[in-house]
């Protein structure tokens, strides 16, 4: 099922936590929802299941609107909220139980689909157990279940790793990979690597607003300026290296890294390439040029560049 949202907007009294926001998500794409604390991400996804009511903007799910189809559309939605609401004094297998009959998932079916989420998000070890003498790692692999437990066609998942060991972070991103060939999926997350490692298309939001939307690498494209690159020469002076490539007409400044190795960072003119120019360098000076390495702009820097007041 396809989300498509319209010039969303919410307030708080006075302050705008969602301002004017549009973008759409389609049927088998995972989508990495980020932004600092307050930047309106949870309320988005709040809406988007119909925890909060749609005030002014438009969302259709499947081509219906949740204003006058809210009931029928949230059957399609599986919900990991960030605060993983869970009945403590219940068994696992209760409580998925519960989960399930609560979707409206026919009796005789309730068995299998429990099985089937124990299986996937890892519980069997834990499934008698109440779910308040589990780990919060384990926890948060019930709440994950739950979202999950009557199939859902779309998956709104609010820091759905919290908690998990690194083992668990891989085996988690695994199941949100496989589960996204088929299904709609929002996840926010604080973890850049994780979101890198497992979905299709990032948005940045930033005091309520949209601020980049796009892959990794087109945002990397995007965000690039000057061609930076790591330079280690041989079997030369190493301020006479220096001195030499300050000289290089495409070259806007030369640093050193470590300058018993001859290591150094050039930075390039805007709109210029110094490769080709460093390498004719060093066949005239015979000198050998051991490292040349482009320096790729970290997905950290961007969300810190975009989100930075």
């Amino acid at each position: 099922m396809d989300i498509k949202i319209e010039n969303l907007t919410k307030k708080y009294g006075y302050q705008k936590a969602v301002d004017n926001i549009s973008f759409n998500v389609k049927t088998g794409e995972i989508v990495g929802f980020l932004g600092p604390n307050g930047a309106g991400k949870t309320t988005t996804m709040k809406i988007i299941t119909n925890y909060l009511n749609c005030e002014e903007g438009e969302i259709t799910i499947g081509g219906k609107s949740i204003k006058t189809n809210a009931e029928e559309i949230k059957k399609h939605i599986g919900y990991l909220p960030e605060s993983n609401p869970l009945y403590n004094d219940m068994p696992v297998i209760d409580y998925l139980e519960f989960c399930a009959a609560l979707q409206g998932i026919e009796d005789k079916f309730i068995p299998g689909r429990v099985r089937e989420m124990v299986k996937v998000c890892g519980l069997n070890s834990e499934k008698h157990k109440k779910i308040g003498e589990l780990s919060k790692g384990y926890r948060q692999r019930v709440g994950l279940a739950q979202a999950m437990i009557h199939d859902p066609e779309i998956l709104i998942l609010d820091e759905p790793t919290t908690g998990l060991d690194p083992n668990q972070i891989v085996e988690i991103r695994r199941l949100i990979r496989e589960l996204g060939k088929e299904k709609t999926v929002i996840l926010s997350t604080h973890i850049l690597s994780e979101v890198e490692a497992t979905c299709d298309r990032i948005l940045i939001i930033n005091n309520g607003a949209i601020v980049a939307d796009g892959t990794a690498e087109s945002l990397r494209k995007k965000a690039k300026g000057n061609e930076v690159l790591s330079v280690r020469i041989e079997d030369g002076d190493a301020d006479t290296i220096y001195k030499t490539l300050k000289a290089i007409s495409t070259i806007d400044s030369v640093d050193f890294t470590d300058r018993s190795k001859n290591r150094f960072e050039i930075q390039s003119s805007v709109g210029s390439s110094s490769k080709r120019e460093i390498f004719n360098v060093c066949v005239k000076n015979g000198w050998v040029l051991t490292e040349m390495t482009p320096s790729e702009t970290k997905l950290e820097d961007i969300f810190r560049e975009l989100t930075l007041n």
